[in-house]
């Protein structure tokens, strides 16, 4: 069975930093672009960051790019997500995803994604 699986949700004050990690099972990811998503209550969800097969890429919303960081290690078949400078208004659930053989491109329209974690809880408070 194919799984993505999000760990390092929590509760944080505003200005502190969490970092999130992705960790696949079931068949590699390496040759796959991966990224995260976020969700808040009432809201859409949204592209929040992406990454490509060889971690050479990276690509960010607007609303996170230089607080956050993506990477990953083939290796451990995972994806991370460094957040910095968190923000009541990064509250959400985060979620990871994957496309098989797509780019960062692909993982930030949000269609054709493959594989979808449950989601890890993220809430920062003011």
């Amino acid at each position: 069975q194919v799984q993505l699986v999000e760990s390092g949700g929590g509760l944080v004050q505003a200005g502190g930093s969490l970092s999130l990690s992705c960790a696949g099972s079931g068949r590699t990811f390496s040759n796959d672009a991966m990224g995260w998503f976020r969700q808040a209550p009432g809201k859409e969800r949204e592209f929040v960051s992406a990454i490509n097969w060889s971690g050479t890429i990276t690509r960010y919303a607007d609303s996170v790019k230089g607080r956050f960081t993506i990477s990953r290690d083939k290796s451990k078949n995972t994806v991370y997500l460094q957040m910095n400078r968190l923000k009541p208004e990064d509250t959400a659930v985060y979620f990871c995803a994957a496309t098989r053989g797509g780019t960062t491109i692909t993982v930030a329209s949000g269609a054709g994604l493959d594989y979808w974690g449950q989601g890890t809880q993220v809430t920062v408070s003011s």
